[in-house]
């Protein structure tokens, strides 16, 4: 495994990346606005699933792909966006729900909302190139271990990371939102506020140039 020093490095900068707001945990406050807090942790859980795709793509080279060739990066990234935009407008389109009605919803809200997020990770070139750019500065050829099982022990401890990063947000945005969810208004409201951060989101992946 790599030095003392560079493990050192390695965590500190992956506390500072994992804590910086970014798309995940976005993604995993907007279904805690829109489906309460059971259905943000089941997205954060599907995410962190989600990323080990990821992990293991970058551990066996594939991430080398989306380098190698722009258009399938660019395909991906698109479909990723779009698919972002779709449960967007679904969170516009749903209705609010009733107390009396609101145990079954949040179950079958949360199991959506967990197949969702592995597919909204999957599908996320940004988080593939991250791992091919950021874990290599911390492997070690010359290490006991081979650089395969260096990459999915140092992407396994990042996407940990990223995942504690993700449940920190998901009960900040339980946690203001828990006295509206009483009011019918109110659940419209945060279910079209967690949609508009699904669309955004959608509509910046679509835009960005890498």
């Amino acid at each position: 495994m790599p030095s003392t020093e560079l493990l050192i490095a390695f965590f500190a900068t992956t506390a500072i990346f994992a804590y910086i707001p970014g798309p995940a945990m976005l993604y995993a406050a907007a279904q805690t606005m829109a489906r309460g807090r059971w259905s943000g942790l089941t997205a954060a859980l599907g995410i962190h699933l989600g990323g080990y795709v990821h992990v293991f793509a970058a551990a066996a080279g594939l991430s080398v792909l989306f380098h190698a060739v722009p258009p399938l990066y660019m395909a991906v990234k698109l479909i990723g966006a779009l698919y972002l935009i779709w449960l967007g407008v679904s969170l516009f389109r749903a209705r609010a729900q009733g107390d009396a009605a609101l145990p079954t919803i949040e179950r079958k809200s949360a199991r959506r909302a967990f197949f969702e997020s592995i597919t909204v990770e999957v599908l996320n070139p940004k988080t593939a190139i991250f791992f091919m750019a950021f874990l290599p500065q911390f492997i070690d050829a010359q290490a006991a271990f081979p650089v395969w099982l260096q990459f999915v022990i140092l992407g396994t401890i990042v996407n940990l990371m990223f995942s504690s990063a993700d449940i920190a947000c998901v009960f900040l945005a339980g946690a203001m939102i828990a006295r509206l969810r009483r009011s019918s208004r109110a659940q419209r409201l945060m279910q079209r506020a967690g949609g508009a951060v699904l669309v955004g989101l959608g509509v910046h992946v679509a835009l960005q140039k890498s």
